[in-house]
C-alpha cells in the first residue's frame, strides 16, 4: 500500500502557525488519528514518524505536528504549558474535522500521552486513546528537570539543557502542571484505552503504566514494550507498538484493512 504525506499549518492556542505532516494511506482511510510527541521532541522524532508511517501502511491516516515553539512550528516554547498543549491537540482536531474527518483515534508518546488523555473528552469524535512511556501525572516532568527546578522556581524562570538543547522554561510551566488532576480525568475518559510501557525505561517508570491502567475503566489494555527504551528508538519496536495499535483499534473504528505483506 502506497502513502501520501503532506506539509501543512494550522494556528495553535497561542495564534502562531503549527507545521504538521498528514500522511495517508493510497486508499480511504478506515480512520483519522492525531500523534502527539513527547516533551520537548518533534513531529519528526522515531517514534512519531516511524509509528506514524507503520499506522498509514495499515489504512490510518495520521496528523503529527510541532507543539508551540517546537520542531517546526512558530512561538516561544517558554510561554507555553501543558494546557497550550491540550490547546494545541483540540487545534489540530479542530484542523482535521474541518479538512478530512475528524479523529478517532489519539495517540500519545510520553508527556504527548498525559496531553491525549485530558484532551480526549473535548474531542467527541474521538472513540480510542493510545499511550506509550507516557506519565500518570504530568507533574512528572519536574522530575526531570531535577535541580533546574528550583531555579526556576525561585528565579521566575530558567534555561534548561534537555537531551542536548537549551530550553527557557518558565514558573508558570510548573504551576500549570502542578494544577492537574490526571487520575480523574483518567477515571472519566470514556474511551478504550491501550497502554503501552517499557519495564526498561528509565524516564517514566513503568509505575506510571500501572497507575493509568488502574485509574481507567474498561475497555483497556496493557501491552509491555519490553526491551524498547523510553524513545523507541529501535526500529523494529516502533514497528511492533504499530502493529499492535492497529490490530487493537479495528475493534473500535472502521472496517479491518488488510495487513501489508
Amino acid at each position: 500500500m502506497s502513502e501520501s504525506q503532506i506539509a501543512i499549518k494550522f494556528p495553535g492556542a497561542l495564534g502562531t502557525q503549527l507545521a504538521a505532516r498528514l500522511e495517508s494511506p493510497s486508499g480511504p482511510p478506515r480512520a483519522h488519528a492525531i500523534f502527539a510527541h513527547c516533551f520537548t521532541c518533534s513531529k519528526e522524532s522515531l517514534a512519531a514518524s516511524r509509528i506514524a508511517g507503520a499506522l498509514t501502511g495499515h489504512g490510518i491516516a495520521v496528523l503529527r505536528f510541532d507543539f508551540t515553539g517546537l520542531g517546526g512550528s512558530e512561538g516561544d516554547f517558554g510561554n507555553t504549558n501543558f494546557s497550550s498543549n491540550i490547546a494545541d491537540l483540540l487545534a489540530a482536531a479542530a484542523w482535521l474535522r474541518r479538512n478530512h474527518a475528524a479523529p478517532q483515534l489519539l495517540v500519545g508518546h510520553s508527556l504527548g500521552g498525559a496531553a491525549v488523555l485530558a484532551a480526549a473528552r473535548d474531542i467527541p469524535e474521538s472513540v480510542a486513546v493510545v499511550t506509550i512511556g507516557a506519565p500518570c501525572d504530568p507533574g512528572h516532568v519536574k522530575h526531570l528537570l531535577g535541580a533546574s527546578a528550583a531555579r526556576i522556581e525561585a528565579s521566575g524562570e530558567a534555561e534548561v539543557e534537555l537531551a542536548g538543547r537549551k530550553f527557557r522554561i518558565q514558573r508558570q510551566f510548573l504551576q500549570d502542571l502542578e494544577n492537574r488532576n490526571s487520575r480523574d480525568a483518567i477515571g472519566a475518559l470514556g474511551r478504550a484505552l491501550l497502554v503501552f510501557h517499557s519495564p526498561r525505561d528509565t524516564t517514566v517508570s513503568i509505575d506510571n503504566a500501572a497507575q493509568i491502567f488502574t485509574a481507567a475503566r474498561h475497555p483497556k489494555s496493557f501491552v509491555s514494550l519490553d526491551t524498547a527504551d523510553h524513545l523507541l528508538t529501535r526500529k523494529e519496536d516502533a514497528q511492533y507498538a504499530a502493529a499492535v495499535m492497529a490490530a487493537w483499534v479495528s475493534r473500535y473504528v472502521g472496517a479491518p484493512a488488510s495487513l501489508p505483506s
